[in-house]
């Protein structure tokens, strides 16, 4: 199970589990990348 993530932009984003980290990048996303989408599979990857 990944449960975090670096943002280049230099954001931590944790999540309780795998799901919960999707939500929170896809939201931290359209909060301050708008137009910058990345799918499920593409966000796990590059998780820890």
């Amino acid at each position: 199970m990944k449960t975090r993530l670096s943002c280049p932009c230099g954001a931590a984003i944790t999540g309780s589990d795998d799901d919960d980290l999707v939500v929170k990048t896809q939201e931290h996303l359209s909060e301050s990348h708008p137009g910058m989408e990345y799918s499920r599979d593409e966000i796990l990857f590059i998780a820890y």
